[in-house]
């Protein structure tokens, strides 16, 4: 995924982001990091044609998302927003939802097929025939990522997926989103608040200030000069039994 010169600004004139521009390989699970407001879930609508940006391109394999029907984009492209509710849907029914973009006639032996494969790697088996709405949070949150998954997009968008989670899942459904990363060779690009949760499970950064490009690459950009800046506190980043953690000086 390549994004090129991407600016948008809303009818009254605000421009939320300038001139964004970076990269996310393949496999990678890119997380994007700033204060409130500093233009992050702004930045994911533009990727799915909730927003549209004025100026700038997102290519992806060489064909530029922001030039594509819904139905190619969703080909292409999935979303997992932020807070999303629990239907009255069972659960093999919400995920088969997923392969919306590739009926044509009807549902197909294959369409199943990727449905239950689904099921079965994410463990979500013993789920198939509960209703969403009856599900934990992070059952839930679980569910909408296979949903997410059997489209079998080359990349996809999370919107602060652990915001409503306890720390267990945090854990598991972040962990679920590297492990398909690298499995099916899809970018995943993450609006995340919690700074610790990206440096477990993330293996890009980019850092969003006044809706620009602070810093962007590996785990090296984050540093506490780029903390201090976007987030106005300083911190280090230290290492506890091998894991970094950026621990505040308060």
């Amino acid at each position: 995924m390549e994004v090129r010169d991407l600016s948008f600004s809303y009818p009254c004139g605000r421009q939320i982001l300038k001139d964004i521009s970076f990269t996310a390989p393949a496999g990678d699970f890119l997380a994007i990091l700033g204060n409130n407001g500093a233009g992050k879930s702004t930045l994911l609508k533009c990727f799915d044609h909730i927003l549209r940006p004025q100026s700038g391109t997102v290519t992806v394999e060489g064909t530029d998302l922001l030039t594509l029907k819904p139905a190619e984009l969703a080909r292409q492209v999935a979303f997992l927003a932020q807070g999303a509710e629990g239907a009255r849907l069972t659960v093999y029914d919400t995920l088969l939802l997923g392969r919306k973009p590739y009926m044509k006639w009807g549902v197909a032996p294959e369409d199943r097929a990727i449905v239950e494969e689904t099921l079965a790697r994410m463990e979500l088996e013993h789920l198939a025939v509960r209703y969403l709405d009856q599900l934990s949070g992070g059952e839930r949150q679980k569910v909408l990522l296979a949903r997410a998954l059997v489209q079998e997009p080359k990349v996809l968008l999370l919107d602060e997926p652990t915001s409503n989670l306890d720390l267990r899942n945090q854990y598991e459904v972040l962990d679920l989103v590297r492990q398909e990363c690298r499995r099916r060779q899809i970018t995943a690009v993450m609006v995340i608040h919690d700074l610790n949760l990206a440096l477990r499970f993330c293996d890009r950064f980019l850092f969003l200030h006044q809706g620009q490009v602070l810093a962007e690459g590996p785990m090296s950009v984050v540093t506490p000069e780029h903390i201090r800046a976007v987030y106005g506190i300083d911190a280090s980043v230290e290492r506890i039994q091998g894991t970094p953690v950026v621990v505040p000086r308060l």
